[in-house]
């Protein structure tokens, strides 16, 4: 949420944005050219994991980030030297790369706009970063002025790509329509039977916990399994599971213990 307080001259609208970069010296620069805008509050964080725990902080607070600056190489390494700004640093629950953060961000707080910051222009990873609920892509080294003028622009809901990568990520994002078309007629050639089978592969449940969620034998939960795979057109559990993720088949909800985990179709 935009706040508005007293300024010079009047009152000034305050944008708070986090920026998530691992690369320590790019991190220290942009949130220090940053923080010189009056209306802009800078933070860093040095991780995914460190980003998600500014966020929710933020949101306990009451003072919630209103964008999000995403390296989308984030997670290639850990970062050695500590810059001036404070920058929070990643730790034993590990790495997450910068689209992932993105459709994670997007889900736990859709009124955070994110853009995605990259070294090069690459149609397909930006068509996935929009696709994961990211409002903008930008050059890494464009200039201050241009990134202020995004950060402003998706607040106001736009959408901003680089004008050389719109045709590219046109053709991923058709592309990708396409498939799901397909693979949602896939998915709706299965019984009702066999779309809770899947569900139950797409949360990661084995034959044995199959069969005691839907209280069916293990033979037959296998039977299921195969005529899910066969129908689908597809060789493996994890070719099902990514092909119904692209149909936006979710995973089945687990209310009980979970007897077992990643069973390998035999």
């Amino acid at each position: 949420m935009l706040r508005v307080e007293p300024g010079e001259g009047g009152y000034v609208v305050r944008i708070r944005v986090l920026v998530v970069d691992d690369h320590r010296i790019f991190a220290e620069s942009l949130a220090a050219a940053l923080a010189a805008e009056p209306d802009v509050d800078v933070f860093a964080a040095g991780s995914g994991p460190a980003a998600l725990r500014c966020l929710e902080r933020a949101a306990g607070d009451g003072r919630r980030y209103d964008v999000m600056l995403v390296d989308a190489d984030l997670g290639g390494g850990l970062p050695t030297t500590r810059p001036a700004v404070p920058v929070h640093e990643g730790d034993e629950e590990g790495l997450v790369d910068g689209i992932s953060l993105v459709a994670g961000v997007r889900s736990a707080q859709p009124a955070v706009r994110t853009v995605v910051l990259a070294e090069k222009d690459d149609p397909r990873r930006a068509a996935l970063a929009l696709q994961a609920g990211a409002s903008g892509w930008v050059a890494k080294d464009c200039s201050l002025s241009r990134l202020l003028t995004v950060i402003r622009g998706v607040l106001r809901d736009e959408t901003h790509l680089p004008p050389a990568l719109l045709t590219g990520v046109l053709k991923e994002l058709t592309a990708a329509r396409r498939h799901r078309t397909e693979s949602e007629r896939l998915v709706e050639s299965l019984t009702p039977r066999e779309r809770e089978v899947l569900r139950c592969m797409v949360a990661g449940l084995g034959r044995k916990a199959v069969a005691e969620r839907l209280f069916l034998s293990p033979h037959t939960v296998r039977t299921h399994m195969q005529n899910v795979l066969g129908k689908l057109g597809v060789h493996s559990t994890l070719a099902a599971v990514a092909l119904a993720r692209r149909a936006g088949v979710g995973p089945a909800e687990l209310t009980g213990d979970v007897v077992e985990r990643g069973g390998q179709l035999a």
